[in-house]
């Protein structure tokens, strides 16, 4: 068995795997015949939503039957990168799992709500508003992993950003329904990351985003700025700051100078 043969196989079994999970599902939540009114949606997601899905999953059928169909959008990834998309599908198939076993009869495939709809905020709603989305969008990265093709990713994308569009009509329609404590559920937790995540995420960029100083331009820009203008390091060599400005300057710095000379710490770069 060949490479593409072999990836084929794997994506297939995790392919299986999503709809072992999900049908059942499904399929219960069509047994209710409830009538739901996907004209909600507005007219510009029901044109575009489901026919970019529907070419998305025609992609993957395609390359489940015969790789070569879909080799004109296929990508040279390395094969370490095509490997991880396995843990992915891993990730993606217990998120899934985890989903639908918390949000029970209360599935739709639109924007209403049921009639004996509830307010679910266990399992992984506890953190997180929309899970299955972030679960399909996992599904979806790693079948562009595993397959090496960028049709699928695109196509995922785009998917993934009108449902994005789409989740703002389906957060109003919930707050109509449960009105004070789904804002109040609301605040407290995350759209598709959970809020700590994002918190964390914004420290790291903050403190990860700014250049970073040694301690030695640190301490010229407090002494300096005291008397005069900081003078950029640039403005003169290195040689110019070790031998000429800095072994006048350092006993105004606070700079020791017993011993060696630390350039390292003393000379900004």
């Amino acid at each position: 068995m060949n490479q593409e043969n072999i990836f084929r196989a794997l994506l297939g079994v995790g392919f299986l795997a999503v709809l072992a999970i999900a049908l059942p599902h499904r399929l219960k939540s069509w047994a209710s015949k409830e009538p739901l009114d996907r004209r909600q949606e507005g007219l510009f997601i029901l044109a575009t939503l489901r026919p970019i899905g529907l070419a998305l999953w025609l992609g993957v059928f395609a390359y489940l039957i015969n790789p070569a169909w879909m080799a004109w959008s296929s990508v040279p990834l390395p094969t370490w990168l095509r490997w991880m998309g396995m843990p992915v599908f891993a990730l993606a198939i217990g998120l899934l799992a985890w989903t639908l076993r918390s949000l029970g009869t209360n599935l739709t495939d639109t924007v209403v709500t049921r009639r004996e709809h509830t307010l679910v905020t266990h399992g992984p709603y506890r953190w997180i508003r929309h899970p299955f989305y972030d679960a399909m969008a996992l599904v979806i990265l790693a079948i562009a992993l595993i397959a090496a093709n960028w049709f699928v990713l695109v196509a995922g994308v785009v998917a993934f950003g009108l449902l994005a569009i789409r989740v703002t009509t389906e957060e109003a329609k919930l707050g109509e329904r449960f009105g004070e404590e789904y804002r109040v559920y609301r605040e407290r937790t995350g759209r598709f990351l959970p809020t700590l995540f994002l918190f964390v995420a914004c420290l790291l960029l903050v403190s990860c985003g700014g250049p970073r100083r040694s301690e030695g331009e640190k301490l010229a820009r407090a002494r300096c700025a005291t008397c005069h203008a900081f003078p950029e390091p640039q403005l003169l060599s290195k040689d110019a700051w070790r031998s000429g400005v800095l072994p006048q300057m350092t006993p105004r710095l606070g700079v020791s100078t017993s011993g060696s000379f630390n350039e390292a710490t003393a000379i900004p770069t």
